[in-house]
């Protein structure tokens, strides 16, 4: 994505060939890191858990007539006077559509932050794919992976990622139904209308957005001082302030407004909006979107910086 007075240095972008074999060169070893960031945060995860078919226990509770004989827990009913049945929990399969960015403003990495935002978004993907595929919903990827129930569906996806390795692009969204979950993951660095454009049209068809901003510190800080050289990642423009400093509060209010603006605009439709920065552990990224697409009440705009 085009960036708007990004604070960066110059990042090696030859081309995006470039950039989809660096990629592919390093997904097995950040499946690695996703299992593992994955593991810290699945305790306490779970499905939406309704009575219905399946193949877990999901409570006792009382026997109505007409109801078959087989369906009784004579066991749990002879500890009293009542007659009990057994229920198992409905196991309700779920598309959770992931999608990350990877144009490469996403493979900026300041001396502040120990990984890049492409490889941050990565792990974040996969882990959640991980943790999703673990608790029976479907895994897809739009324009990369197709709906897939499997408990492997966290390497399915890490491989069908190095298959298409041109992702830049905005996917076509066009092939989600209804009702599905949608994980957004970039820097979210184009201005605020041009983003909305995209992402209102997604949210007014009745998909469930949850959109997760990959920050540098740097980005938000802007720490540079004296005679600094900016350039932009995705067309090369460059931009040279004689004091940097000087810019610092005009880039700030221009960072920050914009951000607002997304979160505001995606809450009045619904969708949640999370700030994750690389300076941060990955899992708690991963643990507000567990929230979020666990439904839990308190939803809407949260922003995560620790």
């Amino acid at each position: 994505m085009a960036t708007i007075g990004q604070a960066t240095q110059a990042v090696s972008t030859t081309s995006a060939l470039a950039r989809a074999r660096q990629r592919a060169a390093y997904v097995p070893d950040l499946l690695v890191e996703a299992h593992r960031v994955a593991n810290t945060v699945i305790a306490g995860w779970h499905g939406r858990r309704k009575r219905g078919i399946g193949e877990n226990f999901w409570q006792f509770r009382p026997y109505v007539e007409g109801e078959s004989l087989s369906r009784i827990d004579w066991r749990r009913s002879a500890r009293d006077d009542n007659t009990y049945v057994r229920d198992r929990e409905w196991e309700a399969a779920h598309t959770v559509w992931l999608w990350s960015d990877s144009s490469a403003s996403m493979l900026f990495q300041s001396t502040l932050a120990p990984v890049s935002k492409q490889s941050r978004a990565l792990v974040i993907l996969l882990a959640l794919a991980e943790i999703l595929a673990r608790s029976g919903e479907r895994i897809a990827s739009p324009g990369v992976l197709d709906p897939v129930s499997a408990r492997n569906a966290a390497e399915r996806l890490a491989t069908a990622i190095d298959l298409h390795r041109d992702r830049a692009v905005f996917p076509d969204v066009s092939q989600i139904n209804r009702h599905s979950d949608l994980v957004l993951i970039s820097d979210f660095l184009d201005p605020a209308e041009d983003v909305l454009e995209k992402l209102a049209p997604i949210a007014k068809r009745g998909i469930r957005g949850h959109v997760l901003e990959i920050c540098d510190p740097v980005e938000e800080v802007f720490p540079y001082r004296g005679r600094t050289e900016f350039v932009d990642p995705e067309d090369g423009v460059k931009l040279t302030a004689g004091r940097a400093e000087s810019l610092h509060e005009e880039y700030r209010r221009t960072y920050l407004a914009r951000r607002e603006s997304i979160a505001d605009s995606l809450r009045r439709l619904g969708w949640n909006f999370i700030t994750h920065h690389t300076d941060q552990p990955a899992s708690t990224a991963l643990v507000a979107l567990h929230t979020h697409l666990s439904g839990v009440p308190g939803g809407g705009v949260r922003e995560v910086s620790s």
